[in-house]
């Protein structure tokens, strides 16, 4: 039997087959899977630990806006954006200054709410994110 030049007797044993090829993309889809789940749950983790640290920042501009202006926070109308431009409206703040350079968003996009007075904290203010659905419900994040 005379064999050809480039052939090789043992050219079937060094190629894998199809069931080993599938069983191997099998195992990598399910790995890739389960990593990409773990690492949404931690984005969607991160979101929320960012929006404690975001009404923490807040917080603090507010308790400075109080301290200048005889500890009065701003008004419901007012808003947050009193830390970002001279409110209007009265009460007119003794000492104003800018304490942030926009407004802050949540990670969902959305602007953070401030509610005076309070309804759920024992602040004097609701500070919350109104979470990934966007509107008020059990999701929202706040300083209560």
């Amino acid at each position: 039997m005379k064999l050809h030049p480039h052939t090789h007797p043992d050219r079937r044993r060094r190629a894998f087959t199809l069931v080993e090829l599938v069983i191997v993309i099998t195992i990598i889809a399910v790995l890739s899977g389960s990593g990409i789940y773990l690492i949404i749950g931690f984005v969607d983790d991160a979101k929320y630990r960012r929006v404690e640290g975001d009404i923490q920042l807040l917080e603090t501009a507010l308790k400075s806006y109080e301290s200048n202006n005889y500890f009065k926070p701003p008004t419901q109308e007012q808003g947050l954006r009193a830390l970002v431009e001279r409110p209007t409206g009265d009460p007119q703040p003794e000492r104003w200054r800018a304490y942030l350079e926009e407004p802050m968003k949540d990670p969902w996009g959305n602007e953070y709410q401030y509610r005076f007075p309070s309804q759920k904290s024992k602040k004097k203010y609701d500070l919350f994110s109104l979470g990934e659905d966007g509107v008020e419900s059990d999701d929202d994040v706040g300083n209560w």
